[in-house]
């Protein structure tokens, strides 16, 4: 990979971590619902004008919408309001991983390996350090509730892949942009509903410029720029070559969230964040040296 594409992995990984403090940033002025539906709206004016509808069902695109718009991100604002930190957001979001390649097994009857069930052993024993003390350390800013919200965002991030998989090889950006379509308006119907009028006019009318530059920030940066870099450099690597680069979101979120925002670091964090990094990396390697070896074998 030539320097000027790598620095470019490592600016969308970097973004992408960082991206969970600018979300906490934001929900001080946002109830969570409302930010995401600001942040969707913002994905599709004026995207879906920019680019061609895909030549994908509109069901599909409801689907994928829908599981990010409510699923992933509406969930995950919920849950960083007040019910987690964001540096433990950015690492159990990542969950994701093992939710879509269990999702995968169920649908097209693969087998589990060995290295896969270890590699999903060590990011539950993490996930479980993370739960077991946000009900036993009372400093810890998480909660049970949040813990279990994220990991649901997680599940509806694999749903959305899934989901995505089936698109087909298509312009991801103005697939993300046609299917924020289908985003806004339940999300704006719950935000109505569990946030109400008031809350909605007074967020709007009342939050900071830095909090409305968040939000475009949100549309932006993290949705068009990353995703669109991300997919291009897709287009022209291997993709073992580039998903390893993810490993560093939850490294970007962690560190982000401990210098800007102050979050502790205690040790049950770092090992916690060992064990599910240690897991997603057990994921990506061991499949690409159990392919080598049998290249090796088959070169005798």
């Amino acid at each position: 990979m030539p320097l000027s594409h790598l620095l470019l992995a490592l600016s969308v990984v970097f973004i992408w971590g960082t991206n969970f403090v600018v979300i906490k940033w934001a929900l001080a002025d946002f109830p969570p619902f409302l930010f995401a539906a600001l942040r969707f709206l913002l994905s599709v004016l004026p995207w879906v004008l920019l680019f061609r509808r895909p030549a994908v069902p509109w069901s599909r695109l409801a689907a994928f919408g829908v599981l990010l718009g409510v699923g992933q991100f509406g969930v995950l604002y919920w849950a960083m309001q007040r019910d987690i930190t964001p540096g433990m957001a950015s690492l159990l979001v990542q969950s994701q991983v093992f939710f879509t390649i269990l999702m995968s097994m169920a649908f097209t009857g693969e087998r589990m390996r060995l290295w896969q069930a270890l590699a999903l052993a060590l990011a539950v024993a993490g996930y479980a350090v993370v739960a077991w003390y946000s009900v036993a350390d009372p400093g810890a800013a998480i909660t049970l509730l949040g813990v279990g919200l994220v990991l649901l965002a997680g599940l509806s991030w694999a749903c959305a892949n899934m989901v995505a998989r089936t698109a087909g090889r298509v312009n991801m950006v103005g697939f993300i942009a046609w299917s924020s379509l289908f985003a806004v308006p339940p999300i704006v119907l719950i935000s109505l509903l569990a946030e109400g009028p008031a809350a909605i006019a007074q967020a709007v009318t009342h939050a900071s410029p830095a909090a409305w530059a968040a939000v475009l920030w949100q549309a932006v940066g993290n949705t068009v720029f990353g995703f669109g870099a991300w997919n291009w450099l897709l287009a022209r690597h291997p993709a073992t070559t580039v998903a390893p680069m993810a490993l560093l979101v939850p490294v970007f979120g962690m560190l982000a969230s401990t210098l800007l925002l102050d979050e502790s670091l205690p040790g049950w964090k770092l090992s916690a964040a060992a064990l599910v990094l240690g897991g997603l990396a057990l994921n990506l390697y061991a499949g690409r040296l159990e392919a080598a070896a049998r290249m090796a074998r088959a070169g005798r």
